[in-house]
């Protein structure tokens, strides 16, 4: 039986781990399918304190998990197939394997938003990919045009890196500016690599016949002018989807299904807390995860002490 469950190991479950850890809990983290989160897919990482020269995505998730497990925190990998919330203990399945814990932390994060073409479907990992820090150094993305869909910080930081192996990266948006921070936006069109078409949206990612990636088509959405441009891959940043389908029906989520917490970071579920890119869709930062990590941690240690667990 485990006081303390923690789905998910980003910025929110990690500092969830470090917090319960520390009041002796010995939390039981479960990686889900990305350990670390997608803060392991950042090159690097500047607004996160303490860190004045800017860290790697993928070291500062070693330390935190690190600095969780020096406390008694148990990272195991593992995904979640089935929860069980309708009593205490509540009851999950993990890989086949039955886990009762008292209370529950969800810090499950968010993933990457497709197009939802069928085009991009076929030829994922042929060209289409959505990070640039896991795939923009591959051999057949150097030294072409590389196309990035998007217009948030997410997508400038993207377009960035890829000019250390692109001939030339057009970054497509559906606005005529920017929705990225100010830095983050001046960064990115100042750089000579950099080619901006705006007010336009991808209809088709080619070519499906060939099997990887030749171009895309684009649709102007102000003159409804359709054109093709030629690429060797296309890596989509448009947004995150919360990963909370597993608890749809049980928890409360607002329409966009993110989990909306009643009282500090308790759900509609007593004994099960949200943190984290699964609940907040307005800051989505790696320091405010991890604020709600804390708070969570703190709220079920205290809901434990008042159940006497």
């Amino acid at each position: 039986m485990e006081k303390v469950v923690i789905i998910g190991t980003g910025c929110a479950g990690l500092t969830a781990a470090l917090y319960a850890a520390r009041a002796n809990l010995a939390p039981r983290v479960l990686t889900g399918t990305l350990p670390g989160g997608l803060l392991t897919t950042t090159s690097i990482v500047e607004n996160y304190p303490g860190f004045p020269e800017g860290i790697d995505g993928y070291e500062l998730m070693t330390r935190m998990q690190k600095q969780a497990e020096r406390f008694g925190a148990r990272v195991k990998f593992g995904s979640v197939e089935t929860v069980d919330l309708s009593k205490r203990p509540f009851t999950l399945t993990v890989d086949g394997e039955k886990v009762q814990t008292q209370t529950l932390i969800i810090a499950s994060g968010a993933s990457h938003r497709h197009l939802d073409l069928e085009s991009e479907s076929l030829l994922e990992k042929k060209g289409v990919t959505y990070c640039a820090t896991c795939d923009g150094a591959l051999p057949i993305f150097r030294n072409q045009p590389l196309v990035v869909v998007g217009g948030g910080d997410s997508a400038c930081e993207e377009a960035i890196y890829l000019t250390r192996f692109a001939s030339v990266v057009y970054l497509v948006h559906r606005r005529d500016t920017l929705r990225a921070s100010k830095i983050m936006a001046e960064r990115a069109l100042s750089n000579p690599k950099i080619k901006p078409i705006w007010d336009s949206v991808v209809t088709e990612i080619l070519d499906v016949k060939q099997d990887k990636v030749t171009g895309v088509r684009l649709q102007n959405l102000k003159t409804n002018k359709q054109t093709v441009v030629d690429c060797a891959g296309v890596f989509v940043a448009i947004g995150h989807i919360p990963n909370t389908q597993l608890f749809k029906g049980v928890i409360d989520m607002d329409d966009a299904g993110y989990i909306v917490p009643k009282r500090g970071m308790e759900t509609n579920v007593p004994g099960v807390f949200v943190a984290g890119d699964c609940s907040d869709k307005v800051y989505r930062q790696a320091v405010t995860a991890a604020g709600m990590g804390c708070a969570a941690a703190i709220d079920a240690e205290r809901y434990l002490a008042r159940s006497n667990q």
